[in-house]
C-alpha cells in the first residue's frame, strides 16, 4: 500500500481523470468531500471504496459533471470538466432503464442523443448487446427481464456511446452473490476488451480487490483518500481460483483491518 502522497509514479503513468482538492458541501452543512485529490490512470479500472456516506457517489457524480463541487478542479484527458460529456458514461445502481422501451431503444438511446442515424446506432446497440450477454432480448421490455439482466442493459447503453470513461455507481448491489460474482468475471472481460477507464464504486472490499487494478480508500466524510492499494492478482489464472489466492485473500483482510478502526 501507498499513501496518496508517494504516488509519485503516477507522473509515468497517462491520468485519465484527474480530481485535485475537490470540496462538497451540501446545503445544511453536511461536509461531503473535504479537499479531495485522487487521479485514475488510463485504461484501468479503479475502484471507490470506504464506509457507507463517505462521498464515493458524490465523488462519482461530480465527475460525471452531475453535480458542482464547491471548490477544486476535476480534468477529464486534461480538459477541465463543467458539466455532463460525451467522454463519460454513468451505469447506474437503480439501472435508470426506459421501462416503456424495449432492450434494443434503451441501449441505442444515447446514440439517438447524439444525432446518430437509425441503421448506425441499431448496429452498435446490437453489438454491445451481444457483448453483455443479451442477445435474442433485443424486442423485451425492462419489466420482463430479471435484475442482473436489467443491469446488463445499463452497461450496454453506456459501452454504446463509446465513452473513454465509465462511471460505476454500485452496479452489481441489487443483485444476488451468484449473479454479482458472474457480473464481475464479464466485467474483468470488458475491461480488458473495451480498454477504457473505469471508476467502480462499491462497499464490498472482495468485490474492489477482485476488480480493481488500483483501490482509493477514502475515509469517513467529509471524506478524502487515505491510500491507493495496488492489488497483485494473477489475472492469468482461473477467474474463480483468483479467489482463493494468499495474495487475494491477504489485501482483503488488510483492507478490512484498515477500515475497522473508522467503524468502531
Amino acid at each position: 500500500m501507498s499513501t496518496l502522497a508517494e504516488t509519485d509514479s503516477a507522473a509515468a503513468t497517462e491520468i485519465a481523470v484527474a480530481v485535485n482538492n475537490i470540496s462538497k458541501i451540501y446545503p445544511g452543512g453536511v461536509e461531503a468531500l473535504n479537499n479531495m485529490t485522487v487521479q485514475f490512470p488510463k485504461g484501468e479500472l479503479t475502484s471507490l471504496l470506504g464506509p457507507s456516506g463517505c462521498g464515493k457517489t458524490t465523488l462519482l457524480k461530480i465527475i460525471a459533471g452531475l453535480i458542482p463541487a464547491n471548490s477544486g478542479t476535476v480534468s477529464v484527458n486534461g480538459q477541465p470538466v463543467s458539466g455532463p460529456g460525451p467522454d463519460r458514461a454513468f451505469v447506474f445502481q437503480d439501472f435508470a432503464l426506459m421501462p416503456w422501451a424495449t432492450v434494443m431503444r434503451n441501449v441505442a438511446f444515447g446514440l439517438e442523443l447524439r444525432g446518430i442515424g437509425k441503421a448506425e446506432r441499431m448496429a452498435i446497440a446490437e453489438k454491445q448487446i451481444a457483448n453483455v450477454g443479451l442477445k435474442g432480448f433485443e424486442d423485451s421490455y425492462p419489466q420482463h427481464l430479471s435484475g442482473g439482466m436489467r443491469q446488463r442493459v445499463g452497461l450496454a447503453r453506456a459501452l454504446a456511446v463509446d465513452a473513454d470513461i465509465l462511471l460505476m455507481d454500485e452496479p452489481f448491489s441489487a443483485v444476488d452473490e451468484q449473479t454479482r460474482r458472474k457480473f464481475q468475471e464479464d466485467l474483468l472481460d470488458v475491461v480488458q476488451r473495451e480498454k477504457k477507464t473505469f471508476i467502480f464504486v462499491t462497499h464490498s472490499i472482495e468485490e474492489a480487490v477482485y476488480l480493481s487494478d488500483s483501490i482509493a480508500l477514502l475515509l469517513p466524510r467529509p471524506s478524502r483518500v487515505s491510500e491507493i492499494i495496488e492489488p497483485a492478482l494473477n489475472r492469468d489464472i482461473d477467474p474463480e481460483a483468483i479467489r482463493r489466492e494468499t495474495v487475494y485473500l491477504d489485501t482483503v483482510e488488510q483492507i478490512w483491518i484498515g477500515l475497522r478502526n473508522y467503524l468502531e
